[in-house]
């Protein structure tokens, strides 16, 4: 039996925290937005399995819209959290050099961050153990604008804005399908009811189904599906008390910023994410995972009590570059790539997406202009 059909002027495909901020985005702006979600909640997909930390915008090439949406997203990220009573803490967070040889790249960092516009204070190690006094280093980084946010509490302001502005969150709604070849979108929804909607404009932003919902596009060319690798990161919570007022990141990692001290807020600890290339979405925590953690924590905190850490939840990052370590920048296609009207695929939307969702949905909108 063939689904009925409805017109929509837009529609934003995933209602994670990247998804919710275009559609209010979108909504705000006159639109009339319909966001489909195949789960049963919003934000349950990367959105609710990450650090949940504001980035300064420290990493990234100069250029990248990593490093552009990042700052401006922080920015935009912090004024809307104060003025939404969205729970979040500018805390802080050290980067530390353990050893001689890994103090010398912090001079890289600290040049990277300020041609992002990001101020970072380097100090010896002696000073970061005047801070943290439980903390190894023998230098350091300070990112007095790092900061930790409630992402749930994010998205729940988010998606009363969206319907403030007329908008619509619909959810056990899987997109099958989109055809983009005869001027308009076709989108074949599943659920309880199928429906086929014809829409103006369309935003792809599933996450991790990204490239794969892109595959079957209909009028979509071969470029502009690109390849993705999954990379898992497993968290360990630490149980108890613990001497920690700010965040504490070691070095960066190929395909991470390696296994970092997080801190939610309510003051609990958390270590992680590692890094683990897989095939499949799969989010299994290894117990024997536990040991690589220690033997990282303890290279800045010796006196880290195994005991007390405990498989807490993993992740996934989209990845657009494997696992050679190459930097992959987020990749969001509107018309002026692909050349369909009306159209934006967010692709490789990881880490800093939390931080930059806002200053996407500026982005996804100009697309679209």
């Amino acid at each position: 039996m063939n689904s009925e059909s409805y017109k929509v002027q837009t529609v934003v495909i995933g209602a994670g925290v990247v998804g919710l901020a275009i559609a209010r985005e979108l909504a705000r702006s006159g639109r009339e937005v319909l966001v489909l979600e195949a789960g049963s909640r919003f934000g349950e997909g990367t959105s609710s399995r990450n650090s949940e930390v504001i980035h300064a915008g420290i990493y990234y090439p100069t250029g990248s819209l990593k490093a552009m949406l990042c700052v401006r997203g922080r920015e935009l990220l912090y004024e809307y959290c104060s003025s939404r009573m969205v729970g979040h803490r500018k805390c802080g967070k050290w980067i530390v050099a353990s050893d001689d040889r890994q103090a010398v790249k912090l001079d890289a960092i600290c040049r990277q961050a300020q041609t992002n516009g990001v101020r970072l204070q380097q100090v010896t190690g002696d000073a970061v153990h005047a801070q943290c006094p439980d903390v190894k280093a023998a230098a350091g980084l300070w990112s007095p604008e790092t900061g930790i946010i409630d992402a749930h509490g994010l998205m729940l302001s988010l998606l009363g804005e969206l319907e403030d502005a007329g908008g619509q969150l619909v959810v056990n709604s899987p997109v099958l399908a989109v055809d983009s070849s005869h001027g308009d979108h076709r989108l074949t929804v599943g659920g309880k009811a199928p429906v086929t909607l014809i829409a103006n404009e369309v935003i792809n932003a599933t996450g991790l189904a990204a490239p794969g919902l892109a595959e079957g596009w209909g009028g979509l060319s071969g470029s502009a599906k690109p390849k993705q690798w999954l990379a898992r990161g497993v968290y360990f919570a630490y149980s108890g008390t613990h001497p920690f007022k700010h965040l504490i990141y070691p070095l960066p990692e190929p395909g991470g910023l390696g296994v970092h001290l997080t801190l939610d807020l309510a003051g609990q600890a958390r270590f992680g994410p590692d890094v683990e290339w897989v095939d499949s979405e799969d989010y299994t925590v290894d117990p024997n995972r536990i040991s690589a953690f220690v033997e990282g924590i303890r290279q800045w905190w010796p006196s880290v009590d195994a005991g007390r850490l405990q498989p807490a939840y993993a992740g996934i990052r989209p990845k657009l570059a494997g696992p050679d370590g190459s930097f992959a920048d987020f990749r969001i296609d509107g018309p002026e790539e692909h050349g369909l009207a009306g159209l934006v695929h967010l692709f490789g939307i990881e880490s800093p997406g939390l931080t930059s969702c806002l200053a996407i949905a500026e982005y996804v909108k100009q697309q679209l202009s």
